[in-house]
C-alpha cells in the first residue's frame, strides 16, 4: 500500500521522500538507515532499528510539510516534538494494549481508518480510505477452473481449517497459498489433510503465480476468526473476476455485496450452501466493483484530498 501511495504521488508530481529499508525500489527520494527488513536479516535487532528509523524521519521533520505515518503506534510519541503535521493510517489494532498511545495523541494527529469497521469509538479520524490496487497486475478471467482457494497467512485467524472443512464437505479440490505464520497451527490444523489432490498447499506465492491462482480459482474462501480491517486478497480475487465467500466479520461488508460478487456468511455450514451458488453470479461485476472503488489512483487522490485539508487546516 506504501509502494503504491509513494509512485502515485511521484507520478502526480509530489515531492516524496520515503523512509524505508535500503533495499527498497522506489521512484521517490528514498532514506534508509536500516539495510534490510528484519525479517530478512536476523541480525538486526528490531527494537534497536525501529528506533533508529523513526528518530531519523523526526529529525528531519523540518525538511516536509507533512509526515505520513504507516509505522502503527511509536511514531506517535515523536509528533508532539516536531511542527511537521503528522497523519497516521492505522493498519488495524494489533492489541488494546497500545490504545492508550492513540488516545493520548488524539487531539493532536490526524487518524485515517482503512475501513469503518475499524474505526475505533474513542478516537476521531479525519477519513476512511480502503486500500487500493494496481490493476494491471491483475488480470481479469471470464472463465474458472473448478478448485476452491485459499489465500492469506496460514494462522487460526485468517481460518485455513475452515476452507479445508468447506471445501471437503463440498468434495471440491481446495489450494492454499500464503505463509505459515503459526508452525503449530499449520501441523496440526492444515498439514494432516494436504494430499497434493484434493488439498494442496503451494506455499507463498509471487506476482505472476498469484495472478494465475486468484484468476482461475472457482471462489476464493476468506473463512476469518478475526474481525478484519481489511482484505486485500479479497479485492484482489475479485479484481480476477473470482467471486468470495467470507464470514461476515470486520470490513467483509465493505467489500462484498451479498449476492453480487460473493457471498457473506455466519460459519462453515453456511458456505457450503454458497459455494454452489456462486455459478450465479457474474465475474464481470466482480472485477467492476473493484474498479469503481478499490483501485490504487482512488486510493492516492483521496490521500491527496486528506493532505489538503489538513494543510488548510494549520495554515
Amino acid at each position: 500500500m506504501v509502494s503504491l501511495l509513494t509512485e502515485g504521488l511521484v507520478a502526480r508530481g509530489f515531492d516524496v521522500t520515503l523512509f524505508a529499508t535500503g533495499d527498497s525500489e522506489t521512484s521517490a527520494r528514498l532514506h534508509a538507515v536500516c539495510p534490510h527488513g528484519y525479517d530478512e536479516d536476523r541480525t538486526i535487532m528490531p527494537k534497536v532499528w525501529e528506533s533508529l528509523h523513526i528518530s531519523e524521519l523526526f529529525e528531519h521533520a523540518n525538511d516536509f510539510d507533512i509526515i505520513h505515518n504507516n509505522f502503527d503506534f511509536l511514531p506517535l510519541t515523536y509528533s508532539n516534538l516536531v511542527n511537521t503535521p503528522v497523519i497516521s493510517t492505522i493498519h488495524g489494532f494489533s492489541s488494546p494494549e497500545i490504545f492508550p498511545v492513540y488516545k493520548k495523541y488524539n487531539g493532536s494527529s490526524f487518524y485515517v481508518a482503512i475501513s469503518d469497521a475499524d474505526r475505533l469509538p474513542e478516537l476521531d479520524y479525519i477519513k476512511t480510505i480502503h486500500h487500493g490496487i494496481d490493476l494491471q497486475q491483475f488480470d481479469f478471467q471470464p472463465q474458472s477452473a473448478d478448485y476452491l482457494l485459499f489465500f492469506g497467512r496460514i494462522h487460526h485467524d485468517k481460518g485455513a481449517k475452515e476452507a479445508i472443512e468447506i471445501a471437503k464437505a463440498c468434495r471440491r479440490k481446495l489450494i492454499l497459498a500464503g505463509i505459515v505464520q503459526d508452525e503449530n497451527y499449520y501441523n496440526q490444523s492444515v498439514k494432516p489433510y494436504l494430499d497434493d489432490e484434493h488439498v494442496i498447499y503451494v506455499g507463498s506465492v509471487g506476482p505472476l503465480e498469484r495472478n494465475q491462482l486468484l484468476g482461475q480459482a472457482y471462489a476464493l474462501l476468506h473463512p476469518i476468526n478475526f474481525d478484519e480491517p481489511f482484505g486485500l486478497s479479497v479485492i484482489e480475487a475479485m479484481a480476477c473476476g473470482t467471486p468470495v465467500i467470507a464470514f461476515n466479520r470486520g470490513s467483509m461488508p465493505e467489500l462484498i455485496t451479498h449476492g453480487k460478487n460473493g457471498f457473506l456468511i455466519s460459519g462453515c455450514e453456511e458456505a457450503v450452501d454458497y459455494v454452489a451458488k456462486v455459478r450465479d453470479l457474474h465475474r464481470a461485476e466482480c472485477r467492476q466493483v473493484v474498479e469503481d472503488h478499490f483501485t490504487a489512483g482512488r486510493m492516492v487522490e483521496q490521500y491527496i484530498d486528506v493532505y489538503t485539508q489538513i494543510l488548510e487546516e494549520i495554515m
